[in-house]
């Protein structure tokens, strides 16, 4: 450590004039090298009488947290809230923020992709182990949770090896019904990807939809006015030790009006071709208002090689039969694709991204405007459905959170990840 980093941090590790001997002492008069290979030997050192006095304890985060993976916010009492990070667990707060609790401490992983409260119950939370993200760095889960005391006890429920869970929706009306986006492992193909339903529970496993060995769910969306509706993702890609590969045939939207039973492939108006990571929004207002972020490569049939790809924000206004491209914004989709619509506005949409994108007129144009002063690199988005202007925010940064619509942030600095 530097004499500069030092400097920073010496408000919180509070540097005393005994302190600054006592490390001198420890780092530059080191003992003679006989004592030194008997240390661990030896309890009338004096160097252990010295070190007995060090107490450890936590002086950060002081400026910014970790990387957040998803955001599972109690609707009723908006106060109380869960973060999943991609390598710290689960962590809870009752206070808005003000602290946290890490309530996922002693399970077998510490990677988060997902994390969701039952609607119907605020205590029964599933987590989806396993962040989504396609980065070398991102570790893998295994499997699905759930907990029905607010995190107190946790129960695993299988589903092991589809190594990152993107999105779990559950049943407005049964916490018991679940549905669970699966991509599989990120370094190889195998089987266990795509969606997979339970109605016990998570006591047993239906896989519902499923296109390969090399496409799984990046992003599930159930229809907040009719839950046997839902919308799937699906996404291939597979990372090397010398590349990744980011795309393929098998990418697209699915639909399904029968919870999950048979499912249809939407096409028409999306880019042809091969495509790459989506994500997928629903107007609550008005379920046939969907917003996809698309990554492609494809442009439109007669388009020259000098035309704009077909990268970027669509919406369907007849619930996913047709789609029209509204703008070509699109930032690091492979990292990213998050989009969000207002609860009460559907003209307002929100984008994820290195900042965070909005618009104001159904997606046509955008202004990377929406997260300025916190963080960069946002992966969690949640809008209040009761006040819109009321936010919360999580990226590689941790948490932050507005009360004006995302004009104005304050990012939390007690998360300690």
């Amino acid at each position: 450590m530097t004499t500069h980093g030092l400097a920073h941090l010496r408000p919180s590790l509070r540097w005393t004039g005994w302190t600054s001997v006592l490390l001198s002492a420890l780092v530059l008069a080191p003992a003679p090298i006989a004592a030194q290979e008997h240390d661990h030997d030896d309890p009338d050192h004096p160097l252990r009488e010295a070190m007995s006095v060090l107490e450890f304890r936590e002086v950060g985060p002081t400026i910014m947290s970790g990387r957040v993976s998803d955001l599972a916010v109690n609707e009723a009492n908006p106060s109380n809230f869960y973060v999943g990070t991609a390598s710290a667990g689960v962590w809870r707060t009752d206070n808005m923020g003000i602290s946290f609790e890490p309530i996922f401490t002693d399970q077998a992983t510490a990677s988060v992709g997902d994390v969701t409260l039952a609607p119907s119950n605020p205590n029964v939370l599933w987590v989806g182990s396993g962040e989504p993200q396609n980065r070398q760095s991102s570790p893998w889960g295994n499997g699905v949770y759930r907990t029905v005391d607010g995190g107190k006890t946790w129960s695993h429920l299988g589903l092991e090896d589809t190594h990152h869970i993107s999105r779990i929706q559950v049943h407005p009306a049964d916490p018991d019904v679940a549905y669970v986006a699966a991509m599989g492992h990120l370094w190889g193909p195998n089987e266990m990807r795509g969606v997979f339903r339970t109605t016990d529970g998570g006591e047993s496993w239906e896989k519902v939809l499923y296109v390969d060995e090399h496409t799984g769910t990046i992003d599930l969306m159930m229809d907040p006015n009719d839950p046997s509706t839902l919308f799937a993702a699906m996404y291939q890609r597979q990372r090397t030790a010398w590349g990744f590969n980011g795309g393929g045939p098998g990418s697209g939207i699915w639909r399904s009006y029968d919870g999950g039973d048979s499912w249809t492939e939407l096409t028409e108006g999306l880019p042809e071709g091969d495509k790459g990571r989506i994500g997928l929004a629903i107007y609550p207002g008005n379920s046939d208002y969907i917003y996809a972020i698309v990554e492609a490569d494809a442009r439109a049939p007669g388009e020259g090689f000098d035309e704009p790809r077909m990268n970027g924000v669509y919406r369907s206004w007849d619930r996913g039969d047709t789609w029209e491209m509204t703008s070509d914004t699109n930032n690091r989709p492979m990292y990213y694709s998050q989009i969000r619509v207002d609860p009460k506005d559907p003209q307002r949409i929100y984008l994820g991204g290195a900042n965070g994108y909005r618009s104001s007129d159904g997606g046509y144009s955008f202004t990377a405007d929406a997260t300025d002063g916190v963080h960069l690199d946002h992966h969690a988005w949640w809008i209040n459905p009761a006040n819109p202007d009321h936010q919360v925010l999580g990226s590689d940064g941790g948490v932050s959170i507005t009360r004006d619509r995302s004009d104005n942030w304050v990012q939390l600095r007690d998360l300690p990840v």
